[in-house]
């Protein structure tokens, strides 16, 4: 506690967030710091579902389709637009992360001419890796999938190694914008410059970056990109995603599920289909109206603190569990999996350990501190700079060595079950 009210005294940045209290926190001694998987509840968001359940589908009906609902994945896009700097028109929720990023994987290849590679890293979300291989199966072409490897350790040498993969048969460019495992951030804008100056497109997974990562998607020149909505955008659990594709392409990528949402006239109901020829063109089948409706108190709570504030309190609670590594948990086995340099990292920080999944269960059920794990053997901690504070980092400095000293860990199983 002393620690803690210290490093809060040095420095204004981890004073308590003023947004604390616009989400729901049922039990004040649990540490959550699992919100680059799923963000907290937002007090707003059951308002918002009571008014949706109650009024709009409750006692208008049907009526609002065209009062409330045909518009929403529209509006929100634009709403998410201000958060990774695109233009109004060019984002918008649909569908999950992996569709979307099949779709637009899809659209851009079938711009590709005689181009056949698709670029990625190894150490990319699988899921991503998977759909790039279902686009390249799918295509009847001779589509190959260059993974590059990357130091995990320093992360360094990355632009260089991407720009030595990069030739003249390189089609697309598709990457994390912060890798899921590690929490490195790659320099988007340094790398969709690279890509631009040798006529490559580009599609970034925005999943773990935004809402706490400052972007600027249409002034870099970014062709396209996806993200979730539920990690620290607050949107709830499985909550649709988003697709952002730049103006000019709008009329060019073929969506390559013609679904009746996508049409440029869906209620005319006409048996040969024309697709939409704006942003709308990349829906498919009617949308989710609850869970859609669930995603905007997230996405206020964001415009209203402004990024760079996030990015700043992010920053600083990284810096202070680093440091608290330093002080205690190199000894222990751990290892920092997550650079050093914060302009090379997202909001969370990984560490590693022989037993991390053993140590994971113990800070959940011993300590009551919520981070999550990803194998072999990586904790990561996701600070989530609108609730999480200096004391919660703190809490996990104490468990995180706890743990390994008291051998706490060994009372649970290595073998891992469910989600983590």
């Amino acid at each position: 506690d002393n620690l803690c009210e210290n490093f809060m005294q040095e420095t204004k940045t981890l004073e308590p967030s003023p947004y604390l209290d616009r989400f729901v926190i049922q039990d004040p001694a649990v540490v959550y710091l699992d919100g680059n998987s799923l963000g907290r509840l937002p007090k707003q968001t059951a308002e918002r579902i009571d008014q949706v359940v109650g009024q709009e589908w409750g006692n208008e009906l049907i009526s609002s389709w065209n009062r409330h609902w045909l518009s929403l994945g529209r509006r929100l896009g634009d709403k998410i637009g201000l958060i990774i700097g695109s233009k109004p028109g060019e984002t918008i929720v649909c569908d999950s992360t992996s569709i979307n990023l099949f779709k637009l994987a899809w659209g851009l290849m079938g711009q590709r001419g005689n181009r056949t590679k698709i670029i990625t890293d190894r150490a990319n979300f699988p899921t991503d890796l998977y759909i790039l291989e279902s686009v390249a199966k799918l295509s009847n072409a001779d589509i190959q999938i260059e993974m590059v490897d990357f130091d995990d350790a320093t992360h360094q040498g990355v632009d260089e190694k991407l720009a030595e993969r990069i030739d003249d048969s390189t089609a697309l460019v598709c990457l994390s914008h912060v890798q899921y495992k590690s929490g490195y951030a790659f320099d988007m804008q340094s790398v969709t410059q690279k890509c631009r100056s040798r006529g490559v497109r580009t599609l970034w997974d925005l999943s773990h970056s935004v809402g706490v990562l400052p972007m600027q998607l249409a002034d870099w020149g970014v062709d396209a990109a996806v993200g979730c909505t539920y990690k620290y955008l607050n949107g709830g659990p499985g909550a649709p995603a988003f697709l952002y594709l730049k103006s000019d392409l709008h009329r060019i990528l073929e969506n390559p599920i013609a679904g009746w949402f996508g049409a440029a006239e869906p209620f005319a109901f006409g048996l040969d289909y024309e697709p939409h020829p704006r942003i709308e063109r990349f829906l498919v089948g009617t949308p989710p109206v609850l869970s859609t409706s669930a995603i905007e108190p997230g996405l206020d709570l964001i415009l209203e603190a402004g990024l760079d504030w996030i990015r700043e309190r992010s920053i600083a609670l990284s810096e202070y569990f680093i440091q608290g590594f330093d002080r205690s948990l190199g000894a222990l086995g751990y290892r920092l999996a997550t650079p050093r340099d914060a302009s090379m990292r997202g909001s969370h920080v990984s560490v590693s350990h022989p037993q991390g999944w053993q140590i994971t269960q113990d800070l959940v059920r011993g300590y009551r501190v919520i981070p999550d794990f990803r194998g072999p053997d990586v904790i990561r901690l996701g600070f989530a700079p609108l609730y999480n504070q200096a004391c919660d980092v703190e809490r996990a400095i104490d468990a995180l060595q706890a743990s390994v000293q008291s051998g706490s860990f060994k009372d649970y199983s290595p073998e891992r079950l469910g989600v983590t």
